[in-house]
């Protein structure tokens, strides 16, 4: 079973709470990893069940078992053939249960993204990096048998001793496994929401808006800039997150630094001043009444209420 880096971050003096890593800037390991969730789970549940960050992907599948997940301050129900997934910087823990059935996958950025498809793109910004659909689904039944027998491939080309040709066969089953899930995902959607087709021009058009944000919320950008980033107006921008998820491309980029707030308030040592500055406030006081407008709290009223 591949190892571990767990990272304390004292060497920063910004984080009190580990890191993991999938051999980070070591290209010549694997940068995949496939674990039994119930073996998982009984070898690191003293680390597991403490909030905690990872720099790589994380495919959680309950296939048995049914109690809670927290993600980013959210708690969700664990059942029966649920899929968690979690991206780099996501706060989460599990729940003390060590009985869970199932499998983990593990795997870095450019192992799935490798020419940027938009097939690729989608499933990594839609997938794992979108705040606005829950980080988990249930696939029910009907194509578990499907993605079961993708993980025995995946287990028998890890296996293999053959390394010529690995790394692509197991992005492939990779990719397989979750665009299984997106489809099934999608089907639950239409038939809740009618949603548009998965790579509809509206739709990609919101992941990449989103992603975006992720990258680039720090620095203040205005509506109008990244309506030019992304090739349409601003008024194209509003109506399209109107229409999408009701609501204004300010709003979507407000919940993302107070987000990011929360995370650092909570799980670094950085004090108040300092997290304001992180996030690109030059003046501190403005930072705490930002906080406070949405949120409905101080940043210190925050601290001592999840305490």
């Amino acid at each position: 079973m591949p190892t571990f880096l767990v990272v304390n971050m004292v060497k920063e003096k910004t984080n009190i709470i580990n890191e993991y890593h999938l051999n980070r800037h070591k290209p010549d390991r694997p940068q995949f990893a496939l674990h039994d969730l119930n073996e998982y789970l009984k070898t690191n549940q003293c680390q597991a069940v403490k909030p905690h960050i990872h720099s790589f992907y994380q495919v959680i599948w309950f296939k048995k078992g049914t109690g809670k997940h927290s993600v980013d301050f959210k708690t969700y129900d664990v059942f029966d053939n649920a899929i968690f997934f979690v991206a780099p910087n996501q706060v989460h823990y599990f729940d003390g249960n060590t009985d869970y059935k199932g499998v983990l996958l593990h795997f870095n950025e450019l192992f799935l993204v490798q020419d940027q498809t938009p097939v690729e793109f989608f499933l990594n910004c839609n997938l794992f990096n979108n705040p606005y659909q829950q980080p988990s689904c249930c696939i029910g039944t009907g194509i578990d048998d499907i993605l079961d027998e993708y993980i025995s491939q995946v287990r028998q080309e890890l296996e293999n001793r053959e390394n010529f040709g690995k790394e692509l066969i197991l992005r492939n089953y990779l990719k397989s496994f979750l665009i299984q899930i997106e489809r099934r995902r999608n089907e639950f959607e239409k038939s809740a929401n009618h949603l548009s087709p998965l790579l509809d021009e509206k739709r990609m058009q919101l992941v990449k808006f989103i992603n975006l944000i992720d990258e680039n919320y720090k620095k203040g950008y205005s509506i109008t800039e990244y309506a030019r980033l992304l090739h349409i107006s601003s008024r194209s921008l509003s109506d399209l997150t109107q229409q999408q998820l009701n609501k204004t491309p300010s709003q979507m980029i407000q919940e993302r630094i107070i987000l990011e707030a929360q995370r650092l308030l909570l799980y670094s040592d950085l004090n108040i001043n300092q997290v304001g500055y992180r996030l690109g406030f030059d003046d501190a006081s403005y930072f705490v009444k930002y906080f406070k407008k949405y949120t409905g709290v101080s940043p210190s009223e925050f601290k001592k209420s999840v305490s």
